[in-house]
């Protein structure tokens, strides 16, 4: 599946600005993730991964990660695609858990680009281009800022990966710095 199919399936069950600017974050941060990470020949599939986590989640919140499998297997998705969107919900909406390095990035990813999106939208800027791993640290620590993005889950994923969680926190915010702009003009597009 490539990503203008991706974002077909995705919309056809998507539509709110929010779930959609989220959507496209995490995919373009795992594109970063796979690069960084030695996986370039990867990054497509990354991105796909990234694209469709949460392609359940607005319609059937109460199902997520749940209702996906049937959803990806009608869009053509293949078994691996599956099993990488599922298994980011382990411990919370499913007991299937991350395998693949791609698989605890996405984990690990999902709740801090919410974090890290809160984080930008209290700066003088709105724009997370100047925030420094300093800031973005003040409102990890901060339980009642963002209350729904789970720090557990943020440490849990650090953990799976074997980084310490301040090495997270600076590749996910690096990762996220470059496609500010591109993640603004692309939603704007799909929204029409």
């Amino acid at each position: 599946m490539n990503y203008d199919e991706a974002l077909a399936l995705l919309q056809k069950y998507n539509s709110e600005p929010f779930h959609i600017t989220h959507a496209v974050t995490v995919s373009k941060v795992m594109r970063r993730m796979a690069e960084a990470l030695g996986y370039g020949g990867e990054a497509d599939f990354w991105a796909v991964v990234g694209l469709l986590h949460d392609i359940d989640f607005e319609k059937w919140p109460e199902e997520h990660c749940k209702k996906a499998p049937e959803l990806l297997s009608e869009g053509g998705a293949d078994e691996r695609l599956i099993h990488a969107v599922v298994c980011h919900g382990y411990g919370i909406c499913t007991d299937i858990a991350p395998e693949h390095e791609m698989e605890k990035v996405l984990f690990a990813c999902d709740e801090l680009t919410g974090l890290i999106g809160a984080c930008a939208k209290m700066r003088p800027s709105g724009s997370i281009t100047d925030m420094d791993l300093k800031s973005l640290k003040k409102k990890y620590k901060t339980k009642a800022f963002a209350a729904g993005c789970s720090r557990e889950v943020i440490a849990q994923g650090a953990q799976m990966l074997g980084w310490e969680l301040d090495d997270l926190l600076s590749r996910t915010l690096e990762a996220m710095k470059p496609d500010e702009a591109a993640v603004a003009a692309e939603v704007k597009a799909i929204a029409g």
